[in-house]
């Protein structure tokens, strides 16, 4: 299983360092179908090539027109599974800590809990990649406060760390009487305002978490975005006087999530490489946002 494990990262690392070299070829064919499109020249550069060129455009179809990237072999296999997950915590974790994470067992289908005890992150890693995990979720606390969620894509990442705020747990909430039993019913995912390309990636991470819902089902799940702060909701709705009148209740927990950094790699590989980091002057430029508008 190891040496399995290191030959399909060596693959998909190799695969990766493909990437310049095929999206450069795509820039020249682009450039010469362009050319022939509007009937202009072949710019000079190209002309030598012109010939290999055109017979490689020939042969495409729409399958092989536009190169892939790593960010389609990370979640190539998605749609064939459904995911299985894995939450777990940081080291001793408190009580409420524990409480937020049982809740977070039944947000996400699929999802099974581990108490963390003395294990290491690489052999939390290499057990979820032997038993066929799709993901790990692992959340930290201060204080007794649950304030970080960190999302690992298997088996080649990648990984998103998200910062927790204002988190509320179901017992929390005012109207707990009236809540009842939390449905285990596959979610429909409502996706709020995640426009740029770093807010689709990051949208892209949070719903390969959850597998596709029946078509009927009464159980949503949001993630809005809003100045980069992503608003986590739950709730189930019901329909008492026909499709006009939907009663729509908040069953928890909730919380708000604000991403920090994504990295191309899984958890337990310190050298993975960081797609994005937010930084410090980051933080000033109010006018600027990074999710979307």
């Amino acid at each position: 299983m190891l040496r399995r494990n290191i030959r399909l990262r060596r693959e998909y690392l190799y695969r990766k360092s493909l990437e310049g070299k095929e999206r450069l070829l795509y820039e020249k064919k682009r450039k010469i179908k362009e050319a022939l499109q509007e009937g202009k020249p072949i710019p000079t550069e190209l002309r030598n090539e012109e010939a290999e060129l055109r017979h490689q455009i020939e042969l495409e179809d729409e399958n092989t027109a536009v190169p892939k990237t790593h960010i389609d072999d990370e979640y190539a296999n998605a749609s064939e599974r459904d995911p299985k997950i894995l939450i777990t915590t940081s080291r001793n974790p408190s009580g409420p800590l524990t409480q937020f994470v049982k809740e977070l067992k039944v947000v996400f289908p699929n999802a099974q809990r581990m108490n963390r005890g003395g294990q290491v992150i690489k052999e939390i890693i290499e057990t979820c990649r032997a038993n066929d995990f799709t993901d790990v979720i692992l959340v930290h606390e201060h204080r007794g406060v649950p304030d970080g969620m960190t999302i690992s894509h298997l088996p080649f990442g990648p990984t998103a760390y998200f910062g927790l705020l204002n988190v509320v747990t179901r017992h929390d909430l005012k109207d707990r009487k009236g809540i009842g039993k939390m449905s285990e019913a596959y979610p429909h995912l409502i996706l709020n305002k995640f426009s740029t390309k770093l807010g689709e990636r990051t949208a892209n991470i949070l719903q390969h978490l959850f597998p596709v819902p029946k078509p009927d089902t009464k159980r949503i799940i949001t993630f809005a975005n809003e100045s980069d702060y992503i608003s986590f909701r739950h709730h189930v709705y019901e329909k008492h006087g026909g499709p006009k009148s939907i009663e729509l209740k908040e069953v928890g927990p909730r919380f708000e999530m604000r991403p920090y950094q994504i990295k191309l790699g899984t958890l337990d590989q310190d050298e993975a490489q960081t797609e994005w980091v937010i930084r410090p002057f980051m933080n000033t430029a109010k006018k600027r946002k990074f999710l979307g508008d």
